[in-house]
């Protein structure tokens, strides 16, 4: 369709990646429709936002007009259809396994209009993976937002060899909007780049504590004060959550076969466990408040 323009959105999934990603789309002026199956999630996800967004009036990050606007574009609902049947582009935001994704975006080929552009949040599966279900692979694309997505600024929009030039020109639109920095990969590759580079220096990380070189409290250490990053693997696999390095582990796995690339013993263990991280109160460390700093 020329000369398309994107007014409204849905994000599906109102977990920690998709409740602050539906808030960056109505602080960026969209009609904006937050749908999760679970009635408690849109709940909390509402708390959650209301509780930030009344944190930035008080900094004076943000005007209570500017809060109350963005809460007015906001909507919550259980109702898939209702969810996907205005919407001009659609952000796929659960968890991170390759079947659930697909009979989701299965479900939404039904629902959604058919110049509806879907994208997916996925953080390593690529767009190529997902398309198949549907019959719009020109308007699939990646958006890979970061976590948490109101705090950090980068979006990696990704095309694959199907992925036409109007949707990915949208989909950066949609991210300059959201006042995020969109960087255009236009080559698929699982895990993109960002959390290749990450996953590298996590894999690193994981095979120096399993071989008993140094405890992971120190590794930690060792990349914040030598290597000057802000936090180390392992309290970053607690913020992002420990379950979701072993859905991206095992996703990779899945598609290489590679035996490196399968989850460690040790992130098998913290699932197994539901020592998930700060979400759970307990991953690598211990959390007695829950919850991700706002």
């Amino acid at each position: 369709m020329p000369n398309k323009q994107i007014n409204s959105i849905t994000v599906i999934g109102a977990g920690q990646m998709g409740h602050q990603i539906a808030m960056l789309a109505a602080l960026g002026g969209f009609e904006t429709v937050l749908q999760d199956v679970q009635e408690n999630a849109l709940i909390t996800a509402k708390e959650k936002l209301e509780d930030i967004l009344a944190k930035w009036v008080q900094k004076g990050k943000l005007t209570e007009d500017r809060k109350l606007a963005a809460f007015s574009r906001l909507q919550y609902t259980t109702n898939l259809e209702k969810a996907a049947s205005r919407a001009d582009l659609i952000i796929e935001a659960i968890v991170e396994k390759l079947d659930v994704k697909q009979e989701v975006f299965a479900k939404l080929e039904e629902l959604a209009p058919a110049e509806t552009i879907f994208a997916t949040n996925s953080s390593t599966i690529v767009n190529s993976l997902l398309s198949g279900v549907t019959n719009r692979p020109d308007k699939f694309i990646n958006m890979h937002f970061f976590f948490p997505p109101l705090v950090m600024d980068c979006v990696e929009v990704v095309m694959s060899d199907q992925t036409s030039e109007e949707t990915a020109n949208l989909a950066m639109e949609v991210t300059q909007k959201m006042n995020r920095t969109g960087i255009l990969l236009r080559k698929e590759i699982s895990g993109f780049v960002a959390n290749r580079i990450l996953g590298a220096l996590q894999r690193e990380a994981l095979f120096l504590y399993e071989e008993g070189i140094v405890d992971y409290k120190d590794i930690d250490l060792i990349c914040r004060k030598a290597l000057s990053h802000p936090i180390g693997p392992f309290e970053l696999m607690d913020l992002s959550g420990i379950d979701v390095s072993y859905f991206v582990m095992q996703q990779r796995y899945d598609e290489t076969g590679n035996p490196e690339d399968k989850p460690n013993v040790c992130i098998e263990e913290k699932v197994k466990q539901g020592h998930l991280g700060r979400k759970t109160g307990k991953g690598w460390y211990d959390y007695p408040n829950k919850g991700v700093k706002k």
